[in-house]
């Protein structure tokens, strides 16, 4: 029988996330309000009513009006982005597009998200080049354990750096400014998988630099899933595709009409991003800045509290974090839970007690990982400490 579960916040009523179910792990997919869905919903009957003149007519005029949307959001010039289904497409659509010899090395950190690791290496596979992976300890302190192995790593053969902005597994917020500034002073340049970023924290893509900079929109901005965006600096664009070519193919059209027409999909998670912005700014008197600093704090507390039960202090300093909170698990009594059961078993044992959580393997143990939205409370991630104590015990 699952114990009872701990409310909520009032904010909740905005979801349609399940009520038996402590939903503590937005980082994965994601949720998205009622009020976008019912957006979503009103497009998708536009679309079917008369698609033709919605897909051919219209569509073209409806995306420049969510690239202008979020284009502020972001910190970038609507025209140097372009949309895409999710960040791993963006990261595929870079990695395909560029030049890669034989004998090139691409660079990325043990913290890569292990779909654009896989992509990464896919990439190398083919063109004959090598992947070189930095290690960058987990738990860790400064600056620097980020930024010097990744530039130890470089060497003249290095064509492309990929970066997370934050990451998946740790939740660590990344340099970012300071290591695309780095690379770039060493000729590389820089694709990051910025996946978790929007929405999590406030962005200025063109002070980053980046060469190329994606993410989704589906994860902390709450849009439909199959929402995303890939930002590329002007000097970049030229030759840069697709994964699918198709009607918007031009030689000498802008790289974002490409990804305007793939071919016959459905736009409208797209097309849902401005009401993302508009809603979710609306729902705490700070707008956007208030909810990015409220979940932070919560994702701050819950850490504290998961801390306090596997008795060891906090893995990295709060500067390095946003929504996203990950620490080292014990590996718990003998015949506990955590010590006879792996990562995706031991997340499992959570769900049927009613919480939804998080756990990975990571460096020969596990971390559990949490994730504060609007919809969370404390006493959700109160439950989790004490569910966490039960399974170490």
């Amino acid at each position: 029988m699952k114990p009872a579960l701990a409310p909520a916040s009032s904010f909740a009523a905005h979801w349609g996330l399940d009520p038996e179910v402590a939903y503590l792990n937005h980082g994965s997919y994601g949720a998205c309000p009622r009020v976008v869905l019912d957006r979503q919903a009103a497009l998708r009957t536009e679309l079917e009513r008369e698609p033709v003149d919605f897909l051919t007519r219209q569509l073209p005029a409806r995306l420049a009006e969510a690239r202008r949307a979020i284009a502020p959001f972001v910190g970038a010039d609507p025209d140097d982005l372009a949309f895409v289904a999710n960040a791993t497409s963006g990261v595929n659509a870079v990695l395909r597009s560029l030049p890669i010899q034989p004998g090139d090395e691409l660079l990325t950190t043990d913290h890569v998200y292990g779909a654009c690791g896989k992509a990464l290496r896919y990439a190398a596979a083919r063109a004959g080049a090598e992947v070189r992976v930095a290690a960058v300890p987990f738990p860790l302190e400064h600056e620097d354990q980020a930024v010097l192995p990744v530039l130890a790593a470089v060497t003249p053969r290095t064509r492309l750096a990929l970066l997370d902005h934050v990451t998946s597994v740790t939740g660590l917020v990344f340099p970012l400014p300071r290591l695309v500034q780095e690379l770039h002073a060493r000729g590389v340049p820089s694709l990051v998988d910025g996946a978790h970023a929007l929405g999590i924290l406030p962005l200025d893509l063109n002070a980053i630099g980046a060469d190329y900079y994606t993410a989704n929109a589906h994860k902390w901005l709450c849009a439909p899933k199959g929402a995303a965006i890939l930002h590329v600096r002007r000097e970049r664009q030229a030759g840069l595709h697709p994964l699918v070519i198709s009607h918007g193919y031009a030689p000498a059209g802008a790289f974002r009409d490409e990804f305007d027409w793939t071919g016959t999909a459905d736009p409208t998670a797209w097309l849902c991003i401005p009401e993302c912005i508009r809603f979710l700014g609306t729902l705490l008197p700070g707008g956007w800045p208030e909810l990015m600093a409220r979940n932070r704090a919560l994702a701050l507390e819950a850490r504290e509290m998961l801390s306090s039960v596997v008795g060891a202090p906090p893995p990295c300093p709060p500067s390095w974090l946003g929504a996203l909170a990950s620490l080292p698990l014990p590996s718990g009594a003998p015949g506990s839970p955590a010590a006879r059961l792996d990562a995706d078993g031991l997340s499992a044992w959570f769900r049927e007690r009613g919480i939804e959580t998080w756990l990975h393997p990571w460096a020969n143990g596990r971390v559990i990982r949490v994730s504060a939205q609007l919809y969370n409370s404390r006493e959700q991630f109160a439950a989790l400490a004490q569910m966490l104590r039960e399974a170490l015990a």
